[in-house]
This record gives C-alpha cells, sequence and structure tokens, in this order.
C-alpha cells in the first residue's frame, strides 16, 4: 500500500482518514459495504487540483472501486461534479496505459465513487445529490454524460444512522463542533482547540490520535481557520466595496472596475489584520497575492 504525498498541507480530515483502519470504517458506513480492516486500499490522492494550499480530499481504490472522499468545512459548492470530473480524468490518465486505448478490446477500469462531507455552519439537509448535469446548458433527460455526487452532512444532529455506524467519522465530527462551539462563545481559538483536545481526550474521542498528534492538530486548524476566514471575508468586503463603488457609476465597466478594486482593497485590509495577529509573511503573501515588499510597508 502506498501512502500520501505529504507535499502539500494536509486538513485534519487527510491526516485523519489517511488511517487505513478509519477509511475503510468510514466507506463501509457510507457505502453499506462490509471490507475488513485488513482490505488492501492504495492512495491515489493528486495534489493541488480541487484545493490550491489545502488538501481536504482523500483518493483510494480498494479490490475494483476508485472512491474520492472530499471534506468541506465552510462551504457547499455546487461545482463539486464538474471539479470531480476533471480530478477523475487526471487520476484516470495516470493509472491507465495509452497504448492499449487504441486496440479493439475494452479497457477495464476501477468504477469511480464519489462522497462529500460537509461540517460548515450553514444550514444543509442531511444528505444532498450534486448532479454534472445539472450545469448543463441545455438539459436533457438522458445526458451522455453524468456525475453524481451525494453530500452528507455530518454536523451534529445530522446523518445520526450514519455516524453511529462509524466511531471515526463521529469522533471526527464532534470534535470539528467542540472547537467551534467554544469559538461561537467567545473563546479565541487557540484557546478552543486546546479546550476541545482536552475534552476529547477526557472523553475518548479521537484520544488515542489527539495524545499523540495534539500540537500537529493545533496547528492544521488554525492554518485551516485562517485560510477559510480569510477566504470568507475577503469575498465579501470584495462584494461591498466593489457593489457600492460600480453602482454608483452606473456603468457596467464601473461595476467591473469596482469590483477589482474592492478586492484589492478587502485584500490590503485582511493582509493588514493576518500581519497583526503574527501569521507568517509567506502565508499571508500565499493568500492574499501580495508581494513581499508591500507587506513590509503595511
Amino acid at each position: 500500500m502506498t501512502t500520501p504525498n505529504r507535499e502539500y498541507k494536509d486538513s485534519l480530515f487527510t491526516r485523519y482518514f489517511s488511517d487505513k483502519e478509519r477509511l475503510i470504517e468510514a466507506y463501509n458506513a457510507v457505502a453499506g459495504t462490509d471490507y475488513p480492516l485488513s482490505t488492501n486500499i492504495e492512495f491515489k490522492t493528486l495534489e493541488n487540483v480541487l484545493f490550491r494550499s489545502r488538501i481536504n480530499d482523500i483518493a483510494f481504490t480498494i479490490e475494483d472501486r476508485f472512491i474520492v472522499l472530499i471534506e468541506h468545512q465552510s462551504t457547499i459548492n455546487e461545482n463539486m461534479p464538474i471539479r470531480l470530473l476533471m480530478y477523475i480524468a487526471e487520476v484516470y490518465k495516470s493509472i491507465v496505459p495509452q497504448k492499449p486505448l487504441y486496440g479493439s478490446k475494452s479497457v477495464k477500469i476501477p468504477t469511480p465513487e464519489f462522497i462529500v462531507f460537509y461540517n460548515g455552519k450553514r444550514e444543509y439537509p442531511d444528505k444532498k445529490i450534486l448532479k454534472l448535469s445539472d450545469s448543463f446548458v441545455v438539459r436533457t433527460e438522458s445526458p451522455g454524460l453524468e456525475v453524481k455526487v451525494p453530500v452528507y452532512n455530518i454536523n451534529k444532529g445530522h446523518n445520526k444512522d450514519l455516524l453511529e455506524q462509524c466511531t471515526a467519522l463521529s469522533d471526527y465530527a464532534k470534535f470539528v463542533s467542540l472547537v467551534n462551539e467554544r469559538i461561537d462563545k467567545g473563546i479565541n481559538l487557540e484557546n478552543a482547540i486546546d479546550s476541545a483536545i482536552h475534552f476529547c481526550i477526557e472523553n475518548s474521542i479521537m484520544r488515542i490520535y489527539l495524545e499523540k498528534d495534539s500540537a500537529e492538530v493545533k496547528r492544521m486548524i488554525i492554518t485551516e481557520w485562517n485560510e477559510d476566514e480569510y477566504r470568507e471575508v475577503m469575498r465579501e468586503e470584495a462584494r461591498e466595496e466593489g457593489l457600492a463603488e460600480g453602482l454608483a457609476e452606473g456603468l457596467a465597466e464601473g461595476l467591473a472596475e469596482g469590483l477589482a478594486e474592492g478586492e484589492a482593497q478587502a485584500k490590503q485590509k485582511i493582509a493588514r489584520g493576518m500581519k497583526e495577529e503574527g501569521i507568517p509573511s509567506d502565508v499571508i503573501t500565499r493568500l492574499t497575492g501580495l508581494e513581499q515588499d508591500f507587506l513590509n510597508q503595511l
């Protein structure tokens, strides 16, 4: 069995479920299969395909199936079927020999499956199926190409039966929920993480993993939280400031210029705040695209 490449930053989700037994347990619970924990799996995760700086997906083969698990913490992306179509195409290119494709015999490929777990803060149903055909300009009853992506809400109060079948997934969802609950109460991020880790260890939630890697867990969550918060704030501030200027001019051209300028102002404002919080300059540069020399002047 191969192991995932660590060139890009893992999320807590990918690091936790890169353990073979936890991964098989989670897949069995979702798919209704009964693969033993000793089943051989091979990781096929592609770095920097779906997400620019953080890996939120785990791709693996198990017997004749090719599975992609995705975790979304903050948003629901209706374009996941398109993105996963591009993802699976890259995977097949890497595992299917080219020469046999021009022969007369059918080339067999692993059956693809896509699974998304959602644990963001917005309301979402227990399960929703996203379809590639929903994005087609012309809709037909029998599209020539289709990708179906089931999204499972693993927040507290959702998919109780699913979580009861998988301790690893349930524990993970509880831990993330505990961190968010503390943040919502006004506790700063680092203290919220420390408190959640302590509670989980005391109550045997992800205990073995947290006792071994609590410092790394803290680092990963801080990185994830800062990146997600930055993107959300930047989108909102850019939209508000850009729209205001564009509408004032009353022209489509002015609107486009306003959006661009609003985004630039938002980037500078957020970069300044990130600097004040002590976030490393290389992280700020990667997230905002602002040059190091410009950051030094903030």
